[in-house]
Parts: C-alpha cells; sequence; structure tokens
C-alpha cells in the first residue's frame, strides 16, 4: 500500500519530496544565503538541481523564467516555486515561509540593536571574504545554466542583447519581455502555430494581481498621517505586488514614500536599512523587518514583512500550474526559452556590479581563483564555500584592513 501511494505521489508530481527535507533546506540556505537574488539562485540551483536532482536543470530554468516575469523577490518566489514542484501545496508555504525567516529573525536582532544603540552592528570582515565566494558561486551557476538555456543561435544571439541592454539600464521586465516577444515570433512565423492567444493568456494572467493589489493598498495608505500596523502592512502589501528589479530599486520606491512623501523615516534611517537587508542572509526584501521594527516594534516587525512577502506567494500559486502548460505550447514555449536566457543575462550584469564592490584587492582576487577552483574540481558544497569564506575574510580583513 505505501509503494503503490509512493507511485501514486511520483505520477502526480506532488509529495516527491517529504515536507521535512523541504523545511531543513531552506531554512539553511535562509540561514546562509547571502549576496542578494543572483547568489540565492545559484546556491538553489546547486542543492536542487547539482546535489538532490529534485528537478531537471531545463525544469529550475523554467521556474526561473517564469519567476521574473511575475513582481515581487524573485529568489523567494523561485524557493515557492521549487516547494510546490516537490511538496504540492504544503511546499509552497513552507519552502517560501522557511527561506524568509530566518532573515527575518536576523534582521529584527540588527533592528533591535540599531534602536537600542543607534548603530548597526560591523559585518565588513565578514562580507570581505563572502562576497568573491558569491562572485564564484554564480559564475559556476551561471557557465552549467548558460549551457542548458542557449539551445540555438538566435537565444545566443538574444542574450548578448539582454546583456547590452541591462548594461544601458533598460526596464528588467522591458528586457524579459523583449526577449521572449522576438523568439515567440519567429518560431510563431516558422510553424504557423495558432497559439498566440492561449500564450498571452497563460503569461500575462498572474500579472492582473498586482494591478489589484496596488489598487486596495494605494488607496488606503495614501490617506494614512500616521504609523498604523494596518497602513504599514498594507504599504508593504503594495511594494510587494508591484514591484519588479533589485534592492537598489526598492531603495528608490521606498524613498519616495517613505522618506519624501509621508516622512516616516529619514534619509539616513532609510539607507540604513538598505544596508542591513544586504549585507544579512536572504532576501534583500526584509528590509522590511527592519523599517517595520522601527516605525512599530516588535508588532510592526512581524507585520511588515508578511505584507511584503504575501504577493509573491499569491502570484506564484497563480502562476505556477501554468508553467507546464506553456511548456507545452510551441510558441510559449519559444518565449520561456527567451526569457530564461533573458533571465541569465540581468544575472551576469548583477554579477558584474558585485565584482566591482567585492574584487578589490589581490586576496579578494584570490579567494575568487580559489572558490572557482574548488568548486569545479571538487565540487564542494556552496554553503561550506560561503562558510570557509566568511572565516577567511574575517580573518583577511583584520590584517588586510
Amino acid at each position: 500500500m505505501t509503494r503503490l501511494r509512493k507511485k501514486s505521489q511520483h505520477k502526480s508530481g506532488a509529495q516527491q519530496t517529504s515536507l521535512w527535507e523541504v523545511t531543513l533546506l531552506f531554512l539553511k540556505l535562509g540561514t546562509i544565503a547571502f549576496g542578494g537574488p543572483a547568489a540565492h539562485i545559484a546556491m538553489m540551483e546547486d542543492e536542487v538541481v547539482r546535489r538532490r536532482r529534485w528537478l531537471t536543470r531545463e525544469k529550475f530554468l523554467d521556474l526561473l523564467g517564469a519567476t521574473n516575469l511575475i513582481p515581487g523577490p524573485n529568489s523567494t518566489e523561485l524557493a515557492i516555486h521549487i516547494g510546490y514542484q516537490r511538496a504540492g501545496w504544503a511546499g509552497l508555504i513552507v519552502a517560501g515561509s522557511c527561506f524568509i525567516l530566518p532573515a527575518a529573525l536576523i534582521v529584527t536582532v540588527f533592528a533591535w540593536a540599531y534602536v537600542r544603540y543607534g548603530s548597526l552592528p560591523e559585518t565588513s570582515h565578514v562580507l570581505y571574504g563572502v562576497k568573491p565566494v558569491i562572485i564564484a558561486v554564480v559564475l559556476r551557476a551561471l557557465w552549467s545554466l548558460g549551457r542548458t538555456a542557449v539551445k540555438t543561435r538566435l537565444l545566443a544571439v538574444i542574450g548578448i542583447g539582454a546583456v547590452v541592454l541591462s548594461f544601458l539600464r533598460v526596464n528588467e521586465l522591458l528586457v524579459l519581455f523583449v526577449a521572449g516577444a522576438v523568439v515567440a515570433t519567429v518560431r510563431w512565423l516558422s510553424t504557423r502555430s495558432k497559439s498566440r492567444t492561449r500564450t498571452s493568456r497563460s503569461v500575462f494572467f498572474s500579472l492582473s494581481f498586482a494591478t489589484l493589489f496596488q489598487t486596495i493598498a494605494t488607496t488606503t495608505t495614501t490617506a494614512a498621517a500616521s504609523v498604523g500596523l494596518w497602513p504599514l502592512f498594507l504599504f508593504f502589501l503594495k511594494v510587494g505586488s508591484v514591484l519588479f528589479g533589485s534592492g537598489y530599486v526598492l531603495l528608490a520606491f521606498l524613498r519616495g514614500d517613505l522618506v519624501e512623501r509621508w516622512h516616516w523615516l529619514t534619509n539616513e534611517q532609510l539607507l540604513d536599512a538598505i544596508a542591513v537587508g544586504q549585507v544579512t542572509p536572504g532576501p534583500v526584501f526584509t528590509t522590511a523587518t527592519f523599517i517595520g521594527y522601527l516605525l512599530a516594534g516588535p508588532k510592526g516587525a512581524l507585520v511588515a514583512p508578511i505584507g511584503i512577502f504575501l504577493p509573491a506567494f499569491i502570484f506564484v500559486a497563480v502562476s505556477g500550474p501554468l508553467v507546464p502548460r506553456i511548456r507545452r505550447s510551441v510558441t510559449a514555449g519559444a518565449f520561456l526559452d527567451a526569457v530564461n536566457v533573458a533571465s541569465l543575462a540581468l544575472m551576469i550584469v548583477v554579477t558584474y556590479e558585485l565584482g566591482r564592490t567585492a574584487l578589490i584587492d589581490l586576496p579578494t582576487v584570490a579567494l575568487l581563483i580559489i572558490s572557482l577552483f574548488l568548486l569545479i574540481r571538487y565540487r564542494i558544497n556552496s554553503v561550506r564555500l560561503i562558510v570557509i569564506g566568511a572565516l577567511a575574510g574575517y580573518l583577511l580583513g583584520l590584517v588586510v584592513k
């Protein structure tokens, strides 16, 4: 009976992995995943594709492409997608929550120390060693994912064009949709497929929820004269519903309302909040936890991250089941292939920007080279490598700085 149940579960695509395994993996990643979305995605690829073989590289790329088409924190949404693929609806909730929770708790401690002592704890020595290691992890992931994603010369050209457009600061979402539209059109012209209507409906369906959330949240928060838990929740619900892009985009988005419009925070407080989101592990959007604590204490630290991450769960729940359907359509599959390549192009640009700030001297360059060697030659676990990098950075930082 047990064997029959396992076979049935495997065929259905749900409950292929125990909920406990999903919990442990994403608690671990949420605790040590430094470096922003590109690094998080690289670490997930290492754990989910290489080590556990929960997903094929092609499936992982499809989920990454779908993630880039909806608003919200990309790495968190990818974690939610993986949880859904491996453990059904319970896995969807558990994977996302476990990836967020450790970071939210760490940020809350930072916020408590900031309010009590008026400054942030020193983390520069640790990050000095972690950043080069993160670049190595991302480069290895880009190489392996790129070999799978770039299937044709057209996709290679699209990837190069996406890199150029990203360096020119063209909006990330525009880059993704232009890439997808070009390849889908070429494929349609070559096959004379009649599936354009289904393709656009499948791809854009979940995006309509962003407008609904934005309308509800904006209507309520614009009238807020003081910082209460409800206005705080609705403001971050709006942010999580409509925001595409990196932590730097988040900074601009938060500054317009929190600093210039409502004067809930000063510029210095906002920059400190963004800094905490960048230097702590897990999603950069846990910046909301820090801001929530500053504005409304421990209750605010609970309410704000719920608001900013809730849309991600809803968007993935809506769009996740559409991914296999999109892949089955010739034209929609071509669109997704191009989005996958463009997503990797965005990661390349982010990695370049990170490298400019991380590789500042010979020791950091040496850490990068050693990390790449260990990853390629000995396939060392990226989590262990980051811990080693943190220790090395702390010791080197004491000497160099």
